[in-house]
């Protein structure tokens, strides 16, 4: 069956996105010496576009929902445009910091309404797979975007990965123009309603899992280039290759993840994919000890971080739907700003530990996090938990199950 252009203008519009986050860690070092700042400085430049897009994502949600989705999009890429365009030209990291929460906040308006419209527009019974395709996009930009923007800024400066990421944001806006039909707003809903489920034990602690394991994750990744470049010695075309071929194995991971939870369970695989995960990054510290190491020999090592990373995810979702059981709908639709809080905190946290420490403990900490967001599901799984969901739901049948 052939994909609907506005579809595809929609994946697009999440890869854009979730590149222009990504690629700070591309270009991380050069951004720290042009604008006279540290690696740790420059790496809250995540954190801020994280931290504002996870405060935002809710409350745009709820501000925006009488608003024509086509006009949503429009405006919203339009500000990601003009906020990248404005980054290429500044010299101030305070206004580069400002600018990265104007893009942040069209992020927060656009990602959870594209994912809103591609289940709405969906045939019936291929809702899973629209949906699955648009968050494809998150996933894509690590093995197309990230390594772009990288490459772009080593050749011309890290101004011009910006110049690129406002370019792309011109493309997503006129494809979505060009091909999204015009469809009503969904209906208000209070944002009280949609933070109920926060109040439930067992939620936040799922969600503070999810955040956790997101964190972890992206300690590594938003300084992976100093990390790199002291344990191998590797410059900006070469980390650009790593992103590409771990954002593949990372699409790998995230395939074997979802089918291990459907074959296994959510919580065996969780268990699987956290220490793996824990079991690269002890590899990792013992290298450090060996450096030099040739970035060939590490390469199989990271194409398994990348693997794991992304496996972890599907069942860690899974079950955070099971633990919400009739709130998962809610639960869920707050899942992207748990995830961003972990993105937003791996930057801060990372920070803390180049610093303080140095890029080396950089695995340790992350795999003591990952270890921490396992212990966050199994304490939920422990939580008063709410009554079953409509018999016979895979939901229900989740919550019913308590493996520690």
């Amino acid at each position: 069956m052939r994909l609907p252009a506005w579809l595809l203008a929609l994946v697009f519009t999440t890869f854009v996105f979730a590149t222009d986050d990504y690629v700070i860690a591309g270009v991380l070092p050069a951004i720290s010496a042009d604008l006279g700042v540290s690696e740790a400085a420059g790496g809250q430049l995540v954190t801020v576009f994280s931290l504002a897009f996870a405060l935002a994502a809710p409350v745009a949600s709820v501000v925006t929902a009488t608003w024509p989705r086509r006009a949503l999009l429009t405006w919203a890429l339009a500000l990601f445009v003009v906020a990248n365009w404005a980054s290429a030209f500044t010299t101030s990291y305070a206004l580069l910091m400002g600018l990265r929460v104007l893009a942040a906040l069209a992020a927060a308006a656009v990602v959870p309404a594209a994912y809103a419209i591609a289940t709405a527009l969906a045939p019936e019974g291929r809702q899973g797979r629209y949906l699955a395709l648009v968050m494809g996009g998150l996933t894509g930009s690590l093995a197309l975007g990230v390594p772009l923007g990288t490459w772009v800024g080593g050749a011309f400066g890290w101004q011009a990965t910006f110049g690129l990421g406002g370019a792309l944001g011109l493309v997503a806006l006129v494809a979505i123009r060009s091909t999204l039909p015009e469809q009503p707003p969904a209906p208000a809903m209070p944002i009280r309603d949609r933070l109920r489920p926060l109040a439930r034990p067992q939620v936040l602690l799922g969600m503070l899992g999810i955040a956790a394991i997101v964190l972890g994750s992206m300690m590594v990744l938003t300084y992976l280039a100093p990390f790199l470049r002291d344990l191998a010695g590797a410059g900006p075309t070469e980390l650009g290759w790593v992103f590409v071929l771990a954002g593949l194995a990372g699409l790998a991971g995230g395939q074997l993840g979802g089918r291990a939870t459907d074959r296994w369970g959510a919580d065996r695989a969780l268990i699987t994919g956290v220490a793996g995960f824990a079991a690269v990054m002890a590899i990792f510290s013992a290298c450090w000890f060996l450096r030099p190491v040739p970035l060939l020999a590490l390469l199989p090592l990271l194409l398994v971080w990348a693997a794991v990373s992304w496996w972890i995810p599907p069942p860690a979702q899974t079950r955070l739907l099971a633990l919400a059981g009739p709130a998962g709908p809610q639960a869920l639709a707050l899942n992207s700003s748990a995830v961003y809080v972990g993105v937003s905190g791996g930057g801060a946290l990372g920070g803390l530990v180049l610093d303080g420490h140095g890029s080396g403990w950089l695995p340790a900490v992350a795999a003591g996090v990952e270890l921490a967001a396992l212990a966050l599901f199994w304490l939920a799984g422990r939580a008063p938990r709410p009554r079953r969901s409509r018999p016979g739901s895979d939901a229900a049948n989740l919550v019913s199950r308590n493996e520690s």
